[in-house]
């Protein structure tokens, strides 16, 4: 029974097929599966060039969430729950998600595969390293921060002002110390000394860039525009010029190759990229989720945090560069997590408390909200049921949801893994069968300022939006250097609404503060930065790591 079972003992009692058969399963040519080990593989982007371009593109069906809370609401295993659930109903579906960071589960989540009877496998190999993806795109990151370093060191014929180093070096890991260094220490053949730092490499723009290319040969262009630094006149300078973007092309040629394994009952799973949407776009590669498309009836993807985030810069970003529709939209939420909202402790979730879920609701209707009447598409609730939910709760969410012409649907995928999704999968197939035509919440050709308010009052809610001198000095500068026109990534906390992760529920009259902005010019968009939202996470207290283990036989242990 799945309350015995932990996830990764769920995960290793599991008969996965060949990856080959997999492959097989969705008429994946032989040519283009480069194994790595029995259970995953890589598939070569050029299947997508040479053998699907011609092919029509699936339902997208876009999962998202509530703002994400202690009490966690389980969007991943709700994907891969809807995926199988959608596959047993005779569908050829595809699963498109991201990688996990080591980061998060070394700290605080401890994998990011699912969970229960709705996850994919292999589950160590996915959350540890899995094929070397996100190796190569901190290798990339490195090597252009060592050729900035070298180029000041051997005369700087670029004239890089080293006050003005934009590009920072990159790890997958939490590491709190390296968020401000100084480098170059030991004398003038050491290189220059100067204040530097780390981000994690999920908040890389490498990262952004790689999940938003459609070709090796988009990427290397793409690398190309990435500005480093600026030179004493004010001046950026890119990584082109640099002549840095070929071998950073060369070291991501394999990792731009999307994964493909399996979820416990064998439908096929793209894991492909993985920028967090708090600090990035929050999404999986355009090449994964496009190839998926092109050879499935149905692609199911997440996008990551609540609505607010993922989903936003998934339509706002990914969708508006490639042309990707969503069909529908799933908003997962669990009835503890409403409750959180609602003001109880974590603690006191498993309780019955209609006044709480009362006063939690409006988080998760702001969402819908967002959905239906920001981007216009169809969406439905999914509460990812728990044994203590009661049938009062359940029924106070079915009544505020359909007064916003939403269903809502029960998600049991966890327990009982494709049998426990197929009331969410019913509602998905009848949404994705309407006519719908995404908007956008907000038009390229108008302000910078005007794009980030537009985010900040329709998505969020909040009343004004203050900047920063420092942010209206950047935003200036860039308009001025002709960016004006480029896309917003908010960079903002995930727990709420507002740019405080204290504040819950649907806050009113509130003022969003954007302290800096900074440009991913090769990923195409800027970055507008609220609260204290960092690049560089740190561990908890007791982090996830401390409980992680491997025994005499390779077993790992302690992932969940």
């Amino acid at each position: 029974m799945a309350e015995f079972l932990s996830d990764i003992e769920i995960a290793q009692q599991a008969k996965m097929e060949v990856i080959n058969n997999i492959a097989d399963k969705i008429e994946i040519p032989d040519q283009y599966v480069e194994n790595y080990g029995k259970y995953k593989a890589k598939i070569d982007y050029r299947y997508l060039q040479n053998e699907l371009k011609d092919n029509d593109e699936a339902k997208l069906i876009l999962v998202t969430a509530i703002n994400p809370t202690p009490a966690g609401e389980g969007k991943t295993t709700t994907t891969i729950g809807l995926g199988d659930s959608l596959s047993s109903l005779g569908k050829k579906t595809i699963i498109a998600l991201r990688e996990p960071s080591l980061g998060p589960v070394f700290g605080v989540k401890g994998g990011a595969a699912g969970g229960g009877y709705a996850q994919v496998v292999p589950m160590e190999d996915i959350n540890l390293h899995f094929t070397g993806d996100f190796h190569a795109i901190g290798a990339a990151n490195n090597l252009l921060a060592a050729m900035i370093d070298n180029h000041i060191h051997q005369g700087n014929e670029l004239d890089i002002d080293t006050r003005r180093i934009v590009w920072r070096r990159a790890v997958d890991m939490n590491d709190r110390q390296l968020r401000h260094i100084v480098d170059g220490l030991g004398g003038k053949t050491e290189g220059v000394t100067r204040e530097d730092g780390f981000d994690i490499t999920v908040a890389s723009e490498v990262m952004a860039v790689f999940c938003l290319s459609n070709d090796i040969i988009e990427l290397k262009e793409k690398l190309s525009h990435i500005i480093v630094a600026y030179n004493r006149k004010g001046e950026p300078v890119t990584a082109g010029q640099l002549k840095a973007h070929g071998a950073m092309a060369a070291l991501l040629k394999d990792a731009l190759k999307p994964n493909l394994v399996q979820t416990l009952e064998g439908t096929p799973a793209f894991i492909h990229g993985g920028p967090f949407a708090n600090i990035a776009h929050g999404c999986n590669s355009v090449i994964a989720t496009r190839m998926a498309s092109k050879i499935a009836e149905y692609t199911v993807t997440e996008a990551g945090f609540g609505a607010d985030l993922g989903a936003e810069k998934f339509i706002d970003i990914k969708c508006r560069t490639t042309g990707l529709r969503p069909s529908a939209v799933v908003i997962v939420a669990t009835v503890k997590a409403l409750k959180y909202n609602g003001g109880v402790a974590k603690a006191d979730l498993g309780a019955e408390n209609l006044e709480a879920l009362e006063k939690g609701l409006p988080n998760l209707l702001k969402h819908v909200e967002n959905i239906t009447q920001v981007f216009k598409l169809p969406a439905v609730v999914a509460i990812n049921k728990f044994p203590t939910d009661t049938e009062a709760e359940l029924n106070l969410i079915k009544d505020r949801c359909r007064e916003l012409g939403v269903n809502v649907a029960l998600s049991e995928v966890w327990g009982k893994g494709s049998q426990g999704g197929k009331e969410l999968a019913e509602e998905v197939l009848r949404l994705s069968e309407k006519e719908s035509n995404v908007e956008f919440a907000y038009e390229l050709d108008i302000p910078i300022k005007d794009k980030i308010k537009a985010i900040a009052t329709k998505l969020y809610g909040a009343e004004t939006v203050e900047f920063s001198p420092k942010a209206s000095k950047e935003i200036a500068n860039f308009e001025k250097l002709g960016f004006g026109n480029l896309p917003i990534c908010m960079a903002k906390n995930q727990y709420s609404l507002t740019d405080d992760p204290k504040i819950l529920g649907r806050p009113t009259g509130f003022k969003i503060t954007i302290r800096d902005i900074t440009i991913s010019a090769g990923a195409g968009f800027l970055v507008a930065l609220t609260g204290d939202i960092m690049k560089m996470p740190g561990l908890p207290k007791v982090p996830a790591a401390e409980n992680i283990d491997v025994d005499v036989d390779g077993k790992i242990k302690g992932l969940f």
